[in-house]
């Protein structure tokens, strides 16, 4: 007589959840430190008129999307879209509009991580705008961004 199939559950080992965790660190996002990356007040200069050119309409945001991480792209894309529906609705063409850094101020409460609060403005309007930059693979990466 055979005996029935039984199916066992494994769980996992102290073992191999070390050895998971190695995995992940190896080949997981690596953090960069902040002195091996470029000036981070010259990131936030050109990552928020970027951003701001592309709200306007006049950038693609697929050309700012290897510096933001992927929540940061999805918003963006979403804002972008709906100042395309209002311009449309009311028929107004993209805006060329220039804007001007009035002031940046960074904070780094961490060696890979600087916190910006960046204030711009245009001819009718003044925007502030807060962003967390980390050094991730070898350069800056946009991991939260809020516009006013």
């Amino acid at each position: 007589m055979t005996q029935p199939h039984v199916h066992t559950v494994s769980t996992p080992t102290r073992r191999s959840l070390a050895a998971a965790s190695r995995t992940e660190e190896f080949f997981g996002r690596q953090r960069t430190s902040a002195t091996e990356l470029p000036s981070a007040k010259t990131f936030t200069l050109n990552i928020v008129r970027g951003v701001l050119e592309v709200l306007a309409g006049v950038r693609e945001v697929d050309q700012l999307a290897r510096w933001l991480s992927e929540d940061v792209y999805r918003t963006v894309v979403v804002r972008a879209g709906l100042a395309a529906r209002a311009r449309s609705a009311r028929g107004i063409p993209a805006p060329r509009a220039t804007h001007i850094i009035q002031s940046v101020h960074l904070f780094s409460p961490a060696d890979h991580v600087v916190e910006a609060t960046v204030t711009a403005s245009t001819r009718l309007r003044t925007r502030a705008i807060a962003l967390r930059l980390e050094g991730l693979d070898g350069r800056w990466r946009v991991t939260s961004l809020g516009l006013l």
